[in-house]
């Protein structure tokens, strides 16, 4: 996934990338997709509304005006269900502020106000119990059903009901199935029970749990197979290479991305936005800038008093 969104930078990488049949330029791609890092990283001394306006300020078009950039943030926040948050302080993770599943969501919306057509997740669920993981799926569907494309990788999987295309892979990155799961991820489960020796779901069963045990290389090795062996004869794979052949070409009349400048906004733009925020960081946090100016002054004065009257006495 890292690779795909142009955010791999060791290692040795192999292969081409098309974007709508045009070979990928990291710094137009980057100018239409959002990328949520694992790690939630935000300014803790500024509102969840704050931190979307400053990111919609930034990476919106400079031609969408400041009602419209509002009324968009809006938009978002009713998205992933933000809302009543709005006022609330992001805060320090584990201390105080939003809890991991509101930070989670606050990161995804930060991408959404940008409004790419592309976003990738690492691993949304991650550190999360079952009920915030379900909210923050439930965030990432309602982002599909925007028209987004949205790329995930998730680990643990048992916890969510999966409602969405699949990429699964076995140890060492070979792909098994890439498809539809269908409703009730019945494409999936008829993919994997007409493979000999798989046994069949049990009524009720969770498919992600049962899909889980019975890939397991424990499994393979008891019925003596290799899955993705199993999927490079089967008719879906035959599928997707020709859908991967067909969209690895323009379509007719189709223009490859452009942007007349670097960045979305000006530099006089983006100095005052980011004064902004900084101002409401200092502002919101007295004993830092108390103790910024005590230190200031105290060594202000140990290096006055260390070089007085040196200069009269060269």
């Amino acid at each position: 996934m890292d690779v795909l969104a142009g955010r791999k930078t060791g290692g040795y990488i192999d292969g081409n990338i098309t974007v709508s049949g045009f070979p990928k330029k990291q710094e137009t791609f980057a100018r239409v997709s959002g990328y949520c890092e694992q790690n939630d990283i935000h300014s803790p001394h500024v509102t969840v509304y704050e931190s979307l306006l400053y990111s919609a300020w930034l990476r919106l078009s400079s031609e969408v005006d400041a009602q419209t950039r509002k009324m968009f943030i809006e938009e978002v926040m009713e998205l992933v269900e933000l809302k009543p948050l709005r006022h609330a302080l992001v805060g320090i993770p584990g201390v105080n502020g939003l809890s991991t599943e509101q930070r989670k969501r606050l990161t995804i919306a930060v991408e959404l106000v940008a409004n790419p057509s592309i976003i990738f997740m690492d691993e949304p669920t991650s550190g999360l119990d079952a009920r915030a993981a379900a909210i923050v799926m439930r965030t990432v569907r309602n982002t599909v059903d925007t028209g987004r494309t949205v790329v995930c990788t998730i680990h643990h999987v048992t916890k969510i009901k999966l409602q969405l295309q699949l990429f699964l892979m076995k140890r060492g990155g070979q792909e098994i199935y890439v498809g539809p799961l269908g409703h009730h991820s019945r494409h999936l489960i008829k993919y994997f029970e007409g493979i000999q020796g798989v046994s069949k779901i049990k009524d009720g069963y969770n498919p992600a749990t049962w899909m889980l045990e019975v890939t397991s290389t424990a499994q393979e090795l008891s019925l003596g197979v290799d899955f993705a062996e199993i999927y490079k004869k089967s008719e879906l794979y035959r599928r997707n290479k020709a859908l991967i052949e067909d969209l690895s070409k323009p379509a007719p009349g189709a223009k490859e991305l452009y942007f007349a400048t670097q960045y979305s906004q000006s530099f006089l733009t983006q100095c005052t936005a980011c004064l902004w925020k900084q101002h409401w960081s200092y502002w919101r946090n007295p004993p830092y800038t108390a103790v910024r100016f005590l230190f200031t002054t105290v060594i202000a004065l140990m290096f006055g008093t260390v070089f007085w009257d040196l200069g009269s006495k060269t």
